[in-house]
């Protein structure tokens, strides 16, 4: 079956040329089949972490595996180190 396509020009400078041409060689395809591919995988990553900011955040915290008792650690030991620095003469 055939797939349709659209021939387009774009001006790419010298260094993502050289960075192409390495990626088509590397998986033995063409340059417009290398670029289809990158092209996929960036909308894939993007699509992942979403567009809200919230939802980058949420993925930001599932990749760390932050649960709320981490969390909680974590901000005891921050507060904590504000307090000494502050006994510490040296607050803002």
């Amino acid at each position: 079956m055939a797939t349709a396509t659209v021939k387009s020009t774009y001006s790419l400078d010298l260094e993502t040329v050289r960075t192409l041409d390495r990626i088509a060689r590397r998986w033995n395809v063409s340059r417009s089949e290398a670029l289809r591919r990158a092209i996929r995988a960036a909308a894939e990553r993007d699509e992942e972490i979403g567009r809200d900011p919230l939802d980058a955040l949420d993925a930001l915290q599932r990749s760390l595996a932050l649960t709320p008792s981490t969390a909680r650690g974590w901000t005891e030991e921050v507060r904590a180190e504000r307090r000494a620095t502050r006994r510490g003469g040296k607050s803002r």
